[in-house]
């Protein structure tokens, strides 16, 4: 089993285009035996490409509906810097509970294991890997294949950056002494509230401020933009 894994990686060392690493993903699933294993790269325009074993129907659905802005799954990895389980996420909201039934219907598993990677200006990817299990089960695969699907992962996204020189997220413009306070507040947790008082200041300003640092950062949201400060090195919490 060891060799198969090994030719397989093999495979994608020597990938030359998105096509070939579509049919090393393919091969990872077999070997895994999971419904799916997908790589998902989101650029600072919002744009969207990859590979991985997610139904046309599924992606065509998830580019249409725009769901990149309320699946929990992303938002929860842009404040993350290890893999995540998916159980851990929130899924409280009702548009979250709204987005994985729809995602069941096109196939999508209940569980998940997925693993942020933060690449060169600022460029942000996901590695998953996704079944249908009961909480036990799951929780034995993850234990026993974490460590080899990080390295999968990153070897992933570096096949993936040679494909894409020229497609690097533009330089951020510097942010304010204030935005960064705003940005770092917010990243330990506070509510905007909580960041309006502790700058005294109103809740409209703060909100200026925030729209400010996220139109710098080419983040789709606050969440991003705190991600993508803190992985630019920008602020520190």
């Amino acid at each position: 089993m060891q060799n198969e894994l090994e030719q397989i990686l093999s495979s994608l060392e020597e990938a030359d285009t998105f096509e070939r690493m579509q049919g090393v993903s393919e091969a990872l699933r077999d070997y895994y035996a999971v419904d799916h294993l997908v790589y998902h790269w989101v650029d600072s325009r919002g744009d969207q490409y990859g590979c991985g074993t997610y139904s046309v129907e599924w992606q065509e659905k998830y580019l249409e509906e725009k769901y990149l802005r309320i699946d929990p799954v992303v938002l929860g990895c842009f404040q993350r810097f290890h893999p995540v389980d998916w159980k851990r996420l929130d899924w409280s909201s009702k548009a979250a509970r709204e987005f994985l039934q729809v995602a069941s219907g096109y196939g999508v598993g209940n569980q998940g294991f997925s693993i942020p990677i933060r690449g060169p200006n600022g460029q942000f990817a996901l590695f998953t890997v996704n079944h249908s299990c009961d909480d036990d089960t799951w929780s034995v695969f993850t234990q026993k294949h974490r460590r080899e699907l990080i390295l999968i992962a990153h070897y992933f996204n570096e096949k993936a950056l040679e494909f894409e020189p020229d497609r690097k997220p533009e330089q951020p413009q510097a942010l304010s002494p204030r935005e960064v306070d705003a940005m770092t507040l917010l990243a330990i947790g506070y509510s905007r509230a909580q960041v309006a008082n502790s700058l005294s200041i109103s809740e409209h300003t703060l909100r200026v401020y925030i729209e400010s640092a996220r139109f710098k950062l080419g983040a789709l949201n606050t969440t991003h933009a705190v991600a993508r400060a803190m992985s630019r090195g920008l602020i520190v919490v």
